[in-house]
């Protein structure tokens, strides 16, 4: 079986547009069988600040007390992970959402439970879970939450959550959701980049801002197994005609630009 694993961070979720799901099915009509792993940082934070708690970061990570990590379950599993399987199914996509958490799907471990609280790194990923959606027609739609063999719920970041899942199932690709077309450099987007040339664009400035984070973001994902990542547009079809739309990030040294 194909699968192609896709990561939506919680801030492109309400710009993903129609041409989107058409990119979406006509992967599925080639015989690809999607998963999603979402995040749902801005939604997270708009109800914190409605308990009025604080949200705290370390190296890119949310501290996560058990308030807080109560408070990001409930929006994860309750609105964000409802509201992106609503869009799917809107385009005559079946999905069905999975807590992380269900039948031990995300297996996980705290990063450092003085330092971060209830934020873990995934051990292992369970996929039967995923299997019986998917040999139901369903598209998975993971919520980054884990959980220790002794039943403790972490908040797992879902970047690495995402590139976990396209490692256990072997995925043929890792889609980076995103706001944007793709990679610029000088000027146009470029359609691969190895983590070498990443690095060398990073330092001499040609990659900057807010897509620092999404390469880099990448580049862990290549780092710890999975084939490729490509960083792709919500906004335009990313899939077309046999052709991807977007920039492909390799660990090695890429062949064609």
């Amino acid at each position: 079986m194909k699968y192609i694993v896709i990561k939506c961070g919680g801030s492109v979720l309400d710009e993903l547009t129609p041409s989107f799901f058409t990119s979406l099915s006509e992967l599925k009509n080639l015989g690809y069988n999607l998963v999603f792993v979402h995040g749902g940082g801005p939604d997270i934070n708009g109800m914190l600040e409605l308990f009025n708690v604080k949200p705290q970061f370390e190296n890119g990570l949310r501290k996560t007390d058990e308030r807080t990590l109560k408070i990001a379950e409930m929006v994860l599993s309750g609105y964000t992970n409802r509201k992106l399987v609503e869009m799917l199914q809107h385009h005559n996509l079946s999905a069905v959402g999975i807590n992380g958490s269900d039948g031990y799907c995300l297996q996980a471990d705290y990063i450092n439970l003085e330092e971060l609280g209830f934020v873990g790194e995934i051990r292992k990923v369970n996929p039967q879970i995923l299997y019986l959606a998917i040999n139901g027609n369903y598209i998975p739609v993971i919520t980054p939450i884990g959980i220790t063999e002794d039943g403790k719920k972490l908040n797992i970041n879902a970047d690495y959550a995402a590139a976990e899942v396209a490692k256990a199932l072997h995925a043929e690709q890792c889609l980076f959701v995103t706001d944007v077309n793709g990679v610029m450099i000088k000027g146009s987007i470029t359609s691969s980049l190895s983590k070498q040339e990443v690095d060398t664009y990073i330092s001499n400035g040609e990659i900057h801002g807010g897509m620092i984070p999404k390469v880099q973001s990448a580049l862990n994902a290549v780092e710890t197994g999975v084939n490729s990542v490509m960083i792709v547009s919500g906004k335009k079809p990313f899939y077309e005609n046999g052709k991807w739309n977007g920039t492909r990030i390799y660990h090695k040294e890429a062949i064609t630009k």
